[in-house]
């Protein structure tokens, strides 16, 4: 800690009416030994009988005019084949006043420069010490339970008719889940369900946050039976240069160098002029699986759903479940006596995957007039696929299909980037590609898309466990412009995002979705606030992808790892 800026805050006076303690004793004389040192009190310049900047200027030229003198000397024996220890009385006090001058430049100058190196653990144990004594308490506080406690005392804010309930619930006679509904109130239900279940574990939760979180929020929506939330870092990367407009992008995220290495990405696209997007399909899927009694019968229904004379019919029963919602089509499969059949629809700024299901019942419930013989087996049969990798997603598509590209200059490669367009081409042909080919990836012909989609996922209020299909992501770079430029490009055929319901709600993730323009339906025109998100993820990925392999191309990911992604806590301690 600076010396000047600590004893300036000592030098507030802040009455406090306390009883004077050995610690604050020790700190007043430690004060007092500070403010002593900083005081105006006599310093050592001034038994100079010259001003310092005379004294110093004085020496600097006694300092070279000795050693230009010697130089010479000494040359002059070696042209004359004189030996160089015989000296005369003149080369005697040459070299004594060298030896003079040099030791007083050294300790003006040389000191501080070494104090700058050996001052530091100094000033810290100082700090140390000026700490620890701040932190004694001037009077006896009871000491926070150490997380090691098996048994937890019960909260204090607990009511007697609050005791009753915890006792109730760890007794098994109060359902856990049944606290909103029977106390009307969600803060007080997830206090008590908290206490009860440090109780019922022995468990403390210290360090899960209680307070701060509106709990009923989240009621019938986003998470049963809370007893806290858990707190994740926002870091905003940008701006992101997009189709002519800038978005800043948060990203809430636990992983160091993300948010700086995609903002590096982000700065390479602005300079170099922007990136551009076009999104190709926007429809949410839901598959079924029915069984029947033959093949043939399976086959039956297939060639109807497939008949384009019978969509019309389908789709009007389909779009009676919202009016947002509409078929856009219906693709079959059969295996054996099972039939898998893939809707398709449109689901406005909702990420839809429950205005999909309610269509496609709708539209069971009408087929069972012409196929009575057809057992439901599940409303989703996998072939959708939500939450899983597959290939259906990667062909045909699932939510936002987007592509995203922009040029970067071969100057900002080298200075923004620190590598060249070649070595970038090769290694995302060895990489990307050949690499994630030779692994047997399914969409996974990136460097790190799924870091970006989660961290913006996690930000916006997206369900984070449709990351897993949404990153299917293939990043293609290419040397243009006669091998100066480099041509970049992210294809996603499967963002499953949206703008309002679950998460999208909450205050945080509602904060981050009106930083980027897309909180919220937009009634102008449904749908396309989630349409520009999905271009606003494929965005951010693209320059993720950029700087993530541009660092492995320089040499740079271990390095950047080693000081942004390491703790300094001494995890023997922790």
């Amino acid at each position: 800690m600076d010396l000047r800026r600590r004893t300036s805050l000592q030098s507030q006076h802040i009455e406090i009416p306390v009883k004077p303690t050995v610690g604050l004793m020790k700190q007043n004389k430690k004060v007092g030994f500070v403010h002593a040192l900083d005081s105006d009190s006599a310093k050592a310049s001034d038994a100079l009988p010259l001003p310092l900047y005379l004294t110093n200027g004085f020496f600097f030229t006694l300092f070279f005019t000795v050693v230009y003198y010697l130089l010479t000397r000494w040359r002059e024996k070696i042209r004359n084949s004189t030996p160089l220890h015989v000296v005369t009385l003149s080369e005697i006090a040459a070299i004594v006043t060298f030896v003079a001058s040099f030791i007083y430049l050294l300790g003006f100058f040389g000191i501080g420069l070494v104090q700058s190196f050996a001052g530091h653990a100094d000033d810290e144990d100082l700090d140390r010490v000026i700490l620890n004594e701040d932190a004694r308490p001037t009077a006896p506080l009871p000491s926070p339970k150490s997380n090691k406690e098996v048994s937890v005392d019960p909260v204090p804010v607990l009511s007697e008719e609050d005791e009753e309930i915890v006792k109730a619930v760890v007794a098994g006679k109060t359902p856990s889940y049944a606290l909103e509904s029977k106390l009307g109130d969600c803060r007080r239900a997830a206090a008590i369900r908290r206490e009860a279940l440090e109780r019922v574990t022995g468990k403390s939760l210290l360090g899960l946050p209680l307070e701060g979180f509106d709990y009923e929020s989240i009621l019938g929506q986003c998470c049963e039976m809370p007893v806290g939330y858990i707190q994740i870092p926002v870091g905003i990367a940008g701006p992101l240069l997009l189709d002519g407009r800038e978005y800043s992008v948060p990203m809430a995220t636990t992983e160091g160098c993300l948010v700086a290495s995609t903002n590096r990405g982000c700065k390479a696209i602005y300079v170099s002029g922007g990136a551009n997007s076009v999104l190709l399909k926007d429809g949410m899927t839901r598959a079924p699986v029915v069984r029947f009694g033959t093949v043939k019968r399976a086959a039956e229904l297939k060639f109807f759903l497939e008949d384009p004379l019978n969509f019309e019919t389908l789709a009007i029963v389909f779009n009676r479940s919202s009016r947002f919602g509409r078929l856009q089509s219906i693709k079959c499969a059969i295996a054996g006596k099972n039939l898998y059949m893939r809707f398709c629809c449109s689901t406005g700024d909702a990420m839809g995957m429950n205005m999909v299901s309610k269509g496609v019942q709708n539209v069971l419930d009408f087929l069972q007039n012409d196929f009575p013989d057809m057992d439901v087996i599940g409303i989703s049969g996998n072939y959708c696929s939500d939450k899983k990798p597959a290939a259906v997603n990667w062909i045909e598509g699932r939510g936002k299909s987007v592509v995203c590209e922009a040029i970067i200059k071969e100057d900002v490669v080298k200075k923004v980037l620190k590598t060249n367009v070649a070595s970038l081409v090769e290694l995302n042909m060895l990489k990307n590609l050949t690499g994630s080919a030779m692994a047997g990836a399914l969409g996974g012909f990136n460097a790190h898309a799924s870091n970006i989609v989660s961290a913006v996922y996690l930000a916006t209020g997206q369900d984070p466990a449709q990351n897993i299909e949404s990153s299917h992501c293939i990043t293609m770079m290419e040397a243009v412009n006669d091998g100066k430029d480099l041509h970049v490009s992210v294809t996603m055929p499967s963002i499953e995002v949206g703008t309002v319901g679950g998460g999208t709600q909450l205050a945080s993730q509602s904060a981050c979705l009106n930083l980027l323009g897309v909180r919220g339906a937009n009634r102008e025109a449904p749908g396309s606030n989630a349409r520009l998100l999905a271009s606003i993820v494929a965005g951010s990925v693209l320059a993720g992808e950029l700087s993530l392999m541009s660092a492995i191309s320089a040499g740079q990911l271990v390095k950047s790892h080693m000081k942004y992604n390491r703790s300094n806590k001494d995890v023997t301690k922790a």
